[in-house]
């Protein structure tokens, strides 16, 4: 409803309180401004504590139409519970209380039904430490915040059960081996100290995957660009993966020329690479094409950019989960993995002002493509 429509009992139909010049009851919204365009929910008592305002975020989250609710008292309109199930209007007693509250903060209250709602009011006063003249209280749905505690707390459990594993292990090789060196060949002390090391570096790799989360959601990861050869530095992690013992002809590098000079941060974009092949070689099959190509630059106002292409010749990724592939703890398989490294692979694109997408190559596999802009860094501009 918009201010100047909706009015307090007793207002005569042509005489909107809100229009009386001066008048210490005008809508706390102010003229012109429509009360269901607020996101929140808004609701209104005027001096004998009756609704006099009650928007369309109020209704929806209070479950209840503003024509039962005008005019009604706010306590019977707005039956708030705290989390110990007593009547907040009766505790915090607004036209009652002490004289120079102006305000309740917001906090966790209940709905009728158990619904948790973020409540906040303000007490406006015709003068301070006068007379209450009008209660405005703010409601907000508490899903997204909810939403946000419950990644949090994934977060936690994922990172407790991956680091769990491998410092049972480090522990386990550790204990025996100082309590039963001599008892050792050479060869057996090799392979626990070799399996005590890889589990070392698999705490750092999520140790380092957390920090990189906490950077991206805080908006402080740092990009330190540099000139990168984004072909040579592809070529690296094939080899890699040949040494590895993968064979040769299971990957295939495509490089259009001429690239344009592209600047970014090498490390990063290495980490990029990395997730995106590992994804490929652990969860697709088949021949693995790398495409680089020059493009259009993801950003306004440059004109160049380079794209790289990652797809196989797998499954591929079902239609229904292509929204969810960026997004944390997501996994393609049950094959390992914390289901971090896609999450962080965008953040560190789109750090470098860049886009990345997913879709289904032509062989019917996953395909990755992101695009980055080939700026320049700041001392050059």
């Amino acid at each position: 409803m918009s201010v100047g429509t909706s009015r307090e009992p007793g207002t005569g139909a042509g005489h909107p309180r809100d229009s009386e010049a001066g008048d210490p009851d005008a809508d706390p919204a102010g003229p012109g401004l429509v009360l269901d365009d607020l996101p929140d929910g808004l609701v209104v008592a005027d001096a004998h504590g009756l609704v006099v305002r009650f928007n369309a975020a109020a209704a929806r989250i209070t479950a209840r139409p503003a024509a039962d609710v005008l005019g009604r008292p706010l306590a019977e309109a707005l039956p708030l519970e705290d989390l110990e199930g007593r009547r907040w209007w009766q505790l915090t007693d607004p036209y009652g209380g002490l004289a120079i509250r102006t305000r309740q903060p917001e906090r966790n209250l209940l709905l009728p039904g158990g619904r948790e709602v973020l409540v906040s009011a303000r007490y406006v006063r015709v003068r301070p430490g006068g007379p209450v003249r009008r209660v405005v209280v703010c409601l907000r749905d508490t899903e997204a915040r909810r939403r946000t505690e419950r990644s949090h707390a994934e977060l936690i459990a994922t990172v407790a059960h991956e680091l769990r594993s491998p410092l049972t292990s480090v522990k386990g090789f550790t204990a025996t081996l100082l309590a039963k060196w001599e008892r050792f060949t050479d060869d057996q002390k090799r392979l626990m100290l070799e399996t005590v090391d890889a589990d070392a570096d698999r705490v750092t790799r999520l140790i380092a995957e957390l920090l990189d989360i906490s950077r991206i959601d805080s908006g402080r990861l740092e990009v330190r660009r540099q000139p990168v050869d984004i072909g040579a530095a592809v070529g690296r992690h094939i080899q890699a993966y040949v040494a590895a013992g993968q064979p040769a002809d299971r990957f295939l590098l495509r490089i259009e020329h001429p690239l344009p000079a592209l600047w970014a941060d090498p490390d990063k974009i290495d980490q990029v690479l990395s997730n995106l092949l590992e994804n490929a070689v652990r969860h697709g099959e088949g021949t693995v094409t790398i495409e680089i190509t020059p493009s259009a630059s993801p950003r306004e106002g440059e004109e160049a950019g380079t794209s790289v292409t990652v797809s196989d010749e797998g499954p591929g990724i079902p239609e229904e989960s292509m929204n969810r592939v960026f997004t944390r703890f997501w996994r393609g398989s049950k094959r390992g993995g914390t289901g971090l490294g896609l999450y962080i692979v965008k953040g560190i694109v789109e750090a470098h002002g860049g886009v990345i997408t997913v879709g289904r190559a032509p062989s019917g596999g996953a395909l990755f493509r992101f695009t980055l802009p080939v700026a320049l860094p700041a001392y050059l501009v």
